[in-house]
């Protein structure tokens, strides 16, 4: 349990403040009871929890507009939640204050298949957006593993990937416009529903990944092409991790761009079969890692003989017998695997980073995980989206005491992100840096660069009432 933050120049919500939002919302979208506010107060990051004092759930943009000139008029500070999945701490509300849940923005407001754009509210889930898509034969490909429970306005708030990145693209990819509310209550449109925009600066791509500290979306806009009709899958083990790892490059190399290239361990795998309770596979004792790759299209002959050069790289890499996924079940039992994955590392006490490096260098950064999580007698277990270079590094506490989990992983980590620099990557891939991975942005930014930070955020945000203290250290 952490305690709330609180600095003299934010106000408590008063009563007055509590009456003026039951005005806005109704009485029954204002949530003060301590029972009703502990869920807001926690997210899928790490165990931490911070509890706001007041929830507020608006359900139109006028309604978002009026809660944050209350914010700004009295000082109050204000944090915006999605879907509850983060993990960096980037919807907690840090300082107390008042949570402004989007739960109830949950609509597809238009789909337009002339010109393949789709309209929603932020809540919308982002599998639940896909299916009725597929049904139109239309695609919104970013694909993060929590899409079953991940909303869009979360995914656009983190610049959101996931395992379809590697060929389509992350979200700031696919958003064309934003309606915003600023912090003091302005709506305006950040962009246009354009393919192409070069009228000033890109106000669009600012707000995505921008993780709620300089305006609250209420509506997207989001670019989409045709749903592909055909995939194959393949499960490809290796006695030899890092040979795994340098077979991800090999395969771009050769001149070909899988719709999914994941890493996965050996261990993440074993982890996941005994989180689910279901003996899915069997891997033998001398494998260590599997890439599990897709290939994705129109036509199935073509897919093929992509699926032939691929096995043709992969052999120069020693690897085992591939499994090929060609039905629907079997696929499923694999995507099964791989999307359970953080879910089953998360029933552990962990600390998980999603860093980047170019994918040549892969090698070189599982490698240093492994070094330095041996050096402190931490557990470390890796998964993630070989394809682009993001790998899940998830460090598992197990029997380690509490000064090398506080106070030695700290310095391990910081350890790893300057190496990950050094290897032309960065800290963080699609989870954000919210709270927990602030204090490294000094790694990856000087001084110059974070007061050019600074300066957006003050812009956009004069009185610093959105979510405060995220992001910039």
């Amino acid at each position: 349990m952490q305690t709330n933050i609180h600095y003299p120049s934010f106000k408590r919500v008063e009563g007055s403040v509590i009456v003026q939002l039951r005005r806005i919302v109704g009485e029954e979208n204002v949530l003060i009871h301590k029972e009703l506010r502990e869920k807001y107060g926690q997210d899928k990051t790490e165990g931490l929890v911070f509890m706001p004092e007041i929830v507020v759930l608006p359900c139109e943009t006028q309604q978002v507009s009026r809660i944050l000139k209350i914010g700004t008029k009295y000082r109050i500070p204000i944090t915006v939640r999605g879907a509850g999945t983060g993990l960096s701490g980037g919807a907690l509300p840090v300082c107390g204050g008042l949570l402004m849940s989007m739960e109830r923005f949950d609509k597809i407001l238009n789909i337009d298949k002339e010109n393949f754009q789709v309209t929603v509210e932020p809540a919308v889930i982002t599998e639940f957006l896909q299916n009725t898509l597929k049904d139109n034969g239309l695609y919104y490909p970013p694909d993060p593993a929590s899409k079953g429970i991940s909303s869009i306005g979360g995914n656009v708030s983190t610049n959101a990937g996931g395992l379809r990145a590697v060929k389509y693209g992350v979200v700031r990819d696919y958003v064309l416009n934003l309606e915003i509310v600023l912090p003091n209550g302005e709506i305006i449109w950040t962009g246009a529903n354009t393919l192409k925009n070069s009228t000033g600066y890109n106000l669009t791509h600012l707000v995505v990944g921008s993780e709620g500290t300089l305006a609250v979306v209420t509506k997207i806009v989001l670019k989409l092409i045709p749903h592909p009709t055909h995939a194959m899958v393949l499960l490809v083990p290796f006695e030899d991790a890092a040979k795994a790892c340098a077979a991800v490059a090999a395969i771009f190399q050769a001149g070909i761009t899988p719709s999914v290239l994941e890493f996965m361990e050996r261990d993440a795998l074993e982890y996941t079969m005994d989180y689910l309770g279901e003996r899915i596979m069997d891997i033998p004792e001398s494998v260590k890692a599997h890439l599990l790759i897709e290939v994705d299209g129109f036509d199935p002959m073509t897919l093929q003989n992509d699926c032939e050069k691929i096995a043709e790289v992969l052999e120069r890499f020693d690897a085992g017998e591939i499994l090929f996924a060609d039905d629907e079940a079997a696929k499923n039992v694999l995507w099964k695997l791989r999307r359970n994955i953080g879910r089953a590392i998360k029933s552990s006490i962990y600390k998980e980073l999603d860093t980047v490096v170019p994918r040549a260098r892969l090698p070189e950064l599982h490698q240093a995980t492994k070094a330095i999580a041996a050096k402190i007698g931490v557990k470390v277990l890796c998964f993630g989206h070989a394809g682009d270079g993001n790998l899940h590094i998830n460090f598992v506490r197990g029997d380690v005491d509490d000064d090398t989990w506080n106070l030695i992983l700290p310095k391990s980590i910081r350890e790893l992100f300057n190496l990950v620099k050094s290897l032309g990557g960065t800290l963080s891939g699609e989870h954000g840096i919210g709270w927990i991975q602030k204090p490294y942005m000094n790694i990856m930014f000087n001084e110059t660069s974070l007061n050019l930070l600074r300066g957006i955020k003050s812009v956009f945000d004069p009185k610093g009432i959105l979510n405060p203290l995220k992001i910039i250290p």
